[in-house]
């Protein structure tokens, strides 16, 4: 059955729908970067257990957050976007709560993922419900809104969400989420009440869904808990292995023979495709690894509250928010792999300049790598998702958008563990370098250590006690020298990416004759597959 839409919004109900619109938005992304500057105090409060362990709360948010689009869009076919949209705020909103009441992770970490289900679905539906109530000539005005507040998670996200852990409570975070999730779904059911849509009765590839859902949650339960658990050496992780072994090539044999697959494998036929997800992914990846692994380094290691390490990524938002106003403004006919080059060699220059971060009290020294990285997160999404959509049409491109933002999503959550597995690997490299080039290992003459420790003693201090804060020191500067490790390594990946994007065919001029019959092809093969 198929019902008319009614008319849009006008006047004072139009100005409410995009302030609850643009509210439930934030409110989804702040909890990607709040929750990250209060991660020790969740941490603390669960049981005293690692801050590795409290990841466990972000990066399954994050894949749920990332399998709620295909859910999303089949849902919204057979029940309305309106209707979906109010729903899964109340969804949310009981999450929240859950999280805020959790005495322990094991009713955290579940809470938490469907937080990230419920939030996935109202991001999916929040764009197509605004664009159905703009008019066109404000649509563009619109998607810019849309574009700035995206920019919340990686800046003011940190300083708010560290004054809230530090003032009042991390979880009176999730109860303001549950209380703005309950305002939202009221007035938004209530302002759209009675809407039409156009049902959608598509079968669902549900178990291509399953699939999937197996190989990111065994992927991310390997790289969660690989540290802390000895990786092979524990029965789970060997068992999440063959879980991710045997799952993989079931999805890659599904997906390529089904008829409406939930994630269209044959998009990678397209070379810019390929190359602008690789580029999007890998450098979501690095971006969201380092930041939200610094700002917990920033607390754990050198002794900042959360909300002054929240207050380091704060800079980031003074270009970020006018370069991603201009950059949806680039000329038509300039060739997107210039600006995404320029882009990627900034984040490589950035990344090069925080890892010579030396100094843990030093604001200033850290003021102006950031104020460069936003003018770069500004830059970063506009010309590359024009690269990646080059050459592709209609439906094509509007399911190539949607699968270039999922794996975009995906790769945020990985990136955030693998950095962790980094410093993991990292840290006990310098300490055994610190331990011989200033113990007297290395060279007999030079025992710096010793002599320190000599002279802690000769002034009335434990033996003990001095052993124990040399070890505290040395961990230290080992943790910040692996943090620099981290960041050059970003830098070098960045580098090889800015040289891939010219392996793409330039968006400037229309594909080659060629390429334009294949890509047909590859539209007549799917239309010929569909009942």
């Amino acid at each position: 059955m198929t019902l008319i839409y009614a008319k849009r919004l006008r006047g004072w109900r139009f100005i409410l729908f995009n302030v609850v619109l643009g509210l439930g938005h934030m409110i989804v992304l702040f909890n990607v970067g709040a929750y990250i500057a209060l991660l020790p105090h969740v941490a603390g409060d669960l049981g005293g257990v690692l801050p590795s362990f409290a990841t466990w709360g972000q990066t399954y948010f994050i894949i749920a957050l990332a399998l709620a689009f295909p859910g999303a869009r089949w849902l919204s076919g057979r029940y309305g976007d309106y209707r979906l949209f109010s729903a899964a705020f109340v969804v949310y909103a009981l999450a929240s709560y859950l999280c805020a009441i959790s005495q322990s992770l094991w009713l955290f970490v579940p809470a938490r993922i469907l937080l990230g289900f419920s939030g996935g679905i109202t991001l999916y539906l929040g764009q197509s419900l605004m664009l159905k109530e703009y008019p066109e000539h404000l649509k563009m005005l619109g998607l810019g809104v849309w574009g700035l507040v995206t920019l919340m998670p990686f800046t003011i996200s940190f300083p708010i969400g560290g004054l809230i852990a530090d003032e009042l409570s991390w979880r009176a975070l999730f109860y303001l989420n549950a209380a703005c999730a309950v305002a939202i779904a009221g007035i938004s059911a209530s302002l759209l009440a009675g809407r039409g849509f156009e049902r959608n009765v598509a079968r669902f590839d549900d178990i291509g869904f399953v699939l999937m859902a197996l190989i990111l949650g065994s992927l991310q339960t390997i790289l969660n808990q690989g540290n802390d658990f000895d990786w092979l050496e524990s029965p789970f992780l060997c068992s999440m292995l063959l879980v991710l072994a045997v799952s993989l090539p079931c999805f890659i044999i599904w997906e390529s023979e089904e008829t409406h697959p939930v994630f269209n494998l044959r998009l990678f036929a397209h070379r810019n495709f390929t190359i602008g997800v690789i580029c999007l992914a890998v450098g979501f990846l690095l971006i969201q690894g380092l930041l939200s692994v610094f700002i917990v380094q920033l607390q754990v290691l050198l002794g900042y509250s959360s909300f002054l390490a929240g207050m380091v990524y704060l800079p980031m938002i003074l270009l970020a928010v006018p370069v991603t106003v201009a950059m949806h403004k680039l000329p038509r006919r300039l060739d997107a792999r210039l600006p995404a080059c320029i882009n990627l060699l900034g984040f490589s220059f950035t990344f090069y300049w925080l890892g010579l971060f030396d100094d843990p009290g030093s604001f200033d020294q850290i003021f102006w790598p950031m104020l460069l990285l936003g003018f770069f997160l500004g830059s970063f999404f506009t010309p590359l998702t024009k690269l990646t959509l080059h050459g592709l049409r209609g439906g094509q491109e509007l399911r190539a958008a949607e699968e270039a933002g999922f794996l975009r999503i995906v790769a945020g959550a990985i990136g955030i563990t693998l950095q962790g597995v980094v410093l993991f690997r990292r840290i006990p490299f310098h300490q055994l370098h610190f331990a011989e080039h200033f113990g007297g290992r290395r060279f007999a003459a030079i025992d710096v250590l010793q002599g320190f420790a000599s002279k802690l003693q000769a002034s009335g201090l434990d033996a003990a006690m001095v052993k124990a804060r040399l070890l505290v020191v040395i961990r230290q500067q080992a943790t910040l020298l692996a943090l620099n490790d981290a960041f050059l390594l970003a830098s070098y990946l960045f580098l090889g990416l800015a040289g891939l994007v010219w392996l793409a065919h330039p968006t400037c001029q229309p594909l080659h004759p060629t390429l334009l019959q294949e890509l047909g092809d590859l539209r007549a093969e799917e239309l010929m597959e569909e009942p």
